[in-house]
């Protein structure tokens, strides 16, 4: 499968080296990174993959990265190989026609956005809830280790929407990313302040560097942000993505930090949540009253799909939690492969990785 023009790869410093399969799909796609197979699977090998799976997940989170920092010694031309993009838009179909399905309830923004307001009395379930009280150290580095794939991206997926926009909802979106970003001040952006977390946590804060632990439904809730972000279609299910994570952020952000106070987790680890919660706070605002209705005043036939894009989005997390607490609650690993400390002796205490049970 050869691209029609070369270009250098990235850099081993500045890209993550390729993962390891975890099926026909998505070892198919790795090897042909590598440059050691020219045929791709058709979307008729696509149809039987389970669409959360572990196989079609990291397959589709693999290409998706072609479009972010690639992976190291991959050719960059290769972000547009017409065989790729096939497949993609094959792994693609599946995953999104799944999601409709999981949330096929056709509600409006504020039936979407109602529930998401208010705090529930009730925290069972919650993942940050059980860190805040009960959680162990170990399993805070699990959290914070499958969570970098999402935080150090920064919130690249969520630009892609700028151009798409127009009026009050992108000089919204724009003042909010440009937060995210850090002000203009690079020690301030959020992928900076995650990766200074990791670093109090003994983790290794190089991008990309858990991929291969994370299971298929911590690589989804980052595959949704991509899949929604690359598609002009799909803008209105991007902004109800961003405006689902704004709103249900300050909340989490807040047991977050003083589940790290608790645990002793670090002076940097506990600042990138307390500065969550009161920008996430005003970025809630923001979002609802200028980039949401903005949006709506110029497209209001998009609201289904606002809608749409939170409640996929609670689909997911509610997904990737029950997997951490179950695999908790048995005092068992939720990843795929098992964390390595920088600390002596720090593994001791370390549950084993948890079987993938396969594609």
């Amino acid at each position: 499968m050869p691209a029609t023009w070369t270009s250098p790869a990235m850099p081993a410093e500045m890209a993550p080296a390729l993962p390891t399969g975890r099926g026909a799909l998505s070892r198919a796609v790795i090897a042909a990174l590598r440059g050691e197979q020219d045929s791709l699977p058709d979307a008729w090998a696509v149809s039987p993959a389970a669409a959360f799976g572990e196989d079609l997940q990291l397959a589709l989170y693999v290409l998706y990265e072609l479009h972010y920092r690639g992976f190291e010694g991959v050719d960059e031309a290769l972000e547009w190989d017409p065989g790729l993009l096939r497949l993609r838009q094959a792994l693609e179909d599946r995953f999104l026609t799944a999601l409709r399905r999981e949330t096929a309830r056709d509600r409006t923004v504020d039936e979407a956005f109602g529930e998401l307001l208010v705090e529930p009395v009730d925290h069972t379930g919650s993942v940050s809830a059980h860190l805040e009280h009960d959680g162990e150290l170990w399993q805070l580095r699990e959290y914070a280790a499958l969570r970098s794939l999402y935080h150090l991206k920064e919130a690249e997926p969520h630009a892609w929407v700028i151009p798409r926009l127009r009026g009050r909802a992108k000089a919204a979106m724009v003042a909010i990313e440009y937060d995210e970003f850090g002000g203009g001040r690079a020690e301030r952006m959020h992928s900076r302040l995650f990766a200074d977390l990791m670093k109090d946590l003994d983790l290794d804060p190089s991008y990309g560097s858990y991929l291969d632990s994370a299971p298929a439904e911590a690589l989804a809730t980052v595959n949704v942000m991509s899949l929604f972000g690359l598609h002009r279609a799909l803008r209105g299910a991007l902004v109800g993505h961003f405006a689902c994570v704004e709103v249900t952020s300050s909340p989490g952000s807040r047991r977050m930090a003083a589940a790290m106070r608790r645990l002793e987790a670090g002076p940097a680890a506990e600042h990138f949540y307390t500065e969550h919660v009161e920008a996430d706070a005003v970025h809630e605002q923001l979002v609802r009253r200028e980039v949401i209705a903005g949006l709506l005043e110029d497209e209001p036939h998009l609201e289904r799909d606002i809608a749409f894009g939170a409640d996929a989005t609670t689909l997911l997390e509610g997904r990737l939690g029950s997997v951490l607490l179950a695999a908790w609650s048995r005092g068992e690993s939720a990843l795929t492969t098992p964390l390595i400390s920088a600390g002596a002796g720090a593994e001791a205490s370390m549950p084993g990785a948890r079987d993938q049970g396969g594609p």
